[in-house]
């Protein structure tokens, strides 16, 4: 295959680009930072993978990129877990509803179209709650900004199906590996003072990096899958478990349990996004033949530490 990714060079991007290559495919890796992209990719390398700058939220030469591309993965976005000033929250929204349209004008506009779009989304689209269970099927609970974004960011891919390109939606948990939401985790734990987040009674919906990769390539290759898939393990879990494993994974004691105040004095508003949760299940996922490398959470950190 030939496939161009956005947000290419970030946590789960740059993974995928590692894998595809690996398994002999051409990428074409969208960024906005072409000179960095080159650093990360070297042609000595990766000899297969081609880096374009783009502008996300701006039509362009760019565009032109996709033409030929068999498939396309939409991973791009500005970081969630920041405080969410009246700029950061202008581009969290920008840089995933705008960027997506762009893409998608980009697809429409190819004479060779590509086959199917792959386009991410999260789990924040359910909303929260410490009682409810979500699969793919079910509806948001309200319209919070996390939930709000993930709505439009996912209405903004919906025009390629008009143009005959089969679209994936897949709304990713927490994902662990080694960076992302755990690598703020880790030194604590390390340190002996890690314990829950929170109240530690909120859900862990989370998926290892590299079973998020598989399931990216999964359906990419797989023409039958189409519409909304949610990009988490079988087994969610209360934080306190998930910070239990964690502390089994480093041998480290997890007792320790890290206020509400700090995680809000360290992420305003974004403090949402680990001090509340839900219980997401991948009814879709499992009952379309997939298979999970890592389906526990301990099994998931362990391979994590150990990486």
């Amino acid at each position: 295959m030939k496939v161009a990714i956005t947000g290419a060079t970030g946590f789960v991007g740059s993974r995928l680009v590692q894998r595809l290559h690996q398994d002999g495919h051409e990428v074409v890796v969208l960024t906005r930072d072409a000179e960095r992209g080159r650093r990360v990719f070297p042609a000595s390398v990766f000899p297969q993978v081609q880096v374009v700058g783009y502008t996300p939220l701006a039509s362009g030469d760019w565009q032109r990129a996709i033409a030929g591309c068999d498939g396309v993965v939409n991973l791009a976005g500005a970081p969630i877990a920041e405080r969410w000033t009246e700029s950061h929250r202008q581009a969290i929204y920008d840089s995933r509803v705008v960027g997506t349209q762009k893409l998608v004008e980009a697809i429409a506009q190819a004479d060779a179209k590509p086959s199917v779009l792959i386009n991410a989304s999260a789990i924040g689209y359910y909303g929260t709650s410490e009682t409810a269970e979500f699969d793919e099927s079910s509806a948001p609970l309200d319209s919070d900004f996390l939930s709000k974004i993930c709505q439009d960011w996912e209405a903004a891919a919906q025009p390629v199906t008009e143009v005959g390109v089969r679209l994936v939606i897949i709304r990713n948990g927490i994902v662990l590996g080694n960076g992302g939401a755990l690598a703020r985790m880790l030194t604590p734990f390390r340190l002996f003072a890690g314990g829950p987040i929170g109240s530690g009674r909120q859900w862990f919906s989370w998926i290892h990096q590299d079973d998020l990769v598989s399931l990216i390539v999964y359906a990419l290759q797989n023409s039958q899958l189409t519409g909304v898939y949610n990009g988490t393990a079988p087994a969610p879990v209360r934080m306190t478990e998930a910070c239990q494993a964690l502390g089994q994974a480093l041998n480290r004691p997890s007792w320790l349990p890290v206020p509400d105040f700090v995680i809000e004095a360290l992420l305003g508003d974004a403090s949402v996004v680990v001090l509340r949760g839900q219980k997401v299940l991948p009814k879709r996922v499992q009952s379309s033949g997939f298979t999970y490398e890592y389906p526990t959470v301990l099994d998931a950190m362990k391979a994590v530490v150990n990486e």
